[in-house]
């Protein structure tokens, strides 16, 4: 009897990891920024399973990098501010990005920099219907 227990506790720790890997465990996230079409958002977790998020440029009002007090530290990451479509000057959803990795200022000052370069480009470029 007390060998069916331990099995059974082996078995779960091991279906417990393979589930964390599968669903949790994130290796990699990315984001690429297409000014016409719009923000994919990549996450890559530690079983070789990918996730992705696509955002209409449309919908994009301006990515920004936030800050946050956790745990007695600031702590910064990058959001993208969806325009709500009700109201053109109003943000309808925050939608943080590298979560799981949370890289640090500098790095992200980069990315920001990026993304705001091709919002530019955007919002110069002529409209066309």
């Amino acid at each position: 009897q007390n060998s069916m227990v331990l099995s059974a506790a082996i078995f779960i720790t091991l279906v417990g990891l393979i589930i964390y890997l599968h669903f949790v465990k994130i290796d990699q996230e990315s984001l690429l920024v297409i000014g016409s079409l719009g923000i994919q958002v990549t996450s890559s977790y530690a079983s070789g399973r990918e996730s992705s998020t696509f955002i209409e440029m449309g919908r994009v009002k301006d990515v920004v990098i936030n800050e946050a007090i956790h745990m007695q530290k600031v702590i910064y990451y990058l959001c993208i501010l969806l325009q709500d479509p009700e109201d053109p000057q109003g943000v309808s959803e925050v939608v943080p990005l590298f979560q799981s990795s949370m890289p640090r200022l500098d790095c992200l000052i980069e990315v920001y920099k990026s993304c705001q370069e091709i919002l530019e480009q955007r919002k110069t470029a002529p409209q066309s219907s």
